[in-house]
């Protein structure tokens, strides 16, 4: 199963308790919840190339599955981690205490991002 498209987000819970988990400003977490971000995935068999537009935001990440990479989280912030992939459809990463599962399902991408015992999902489909 390939995760290669553009994906518009379709709906998202627990995004502003999350971001504030995050250390984000309530003026970017306020700009940032009504905006439908997009994302476009470029899979290469183990490759990856992730863009994500949010606005006027643009966020550039490239990895390898089982390779450690430097990632951009939303905060601006980089960090080193290792993407690991489960069956055929889920990416999943832990990055500066932030577990992130990315689980492909036909056309829809459910992305659940979880602090503790915080958890923020966002669902995008395929456009």
């Amino acid at each position: 199963m390939s995760f290669t498209g553009k994906y518009q987000l379709q709906s998202q819970e627990n995004f502003e308790p999350f971001m504030k988990a995050l250390g984000l400003p309530d003026e970017q977490i306020q700009k940032g919840k009504d905006l439908k971000s997009i994302s476009e995935i470029v899979q290469d068999g183990k490759k990856f190339k992730v863009t994500v537009t949010t606005g006027t935001k643009v966020m550039k990440n490239e990895f390898t599955i089982g390779e450690e990479c430097e990632i951009e989280l939303m905060t601006g912030e980089k960090v080193k981690g290792v993407v690991q992939m489960e069956g055929n459809n889920k990416l999943i990463a832990n990055l500066k205490g932030v577990k992130s599962v990315t689980e492909l399902n036909g056309d829809t991408i459910t992305h659940t991002m979880t602090i503790g015992d915080l958890t923020c999902k966002r669902i995008s489909k395929r456009i």
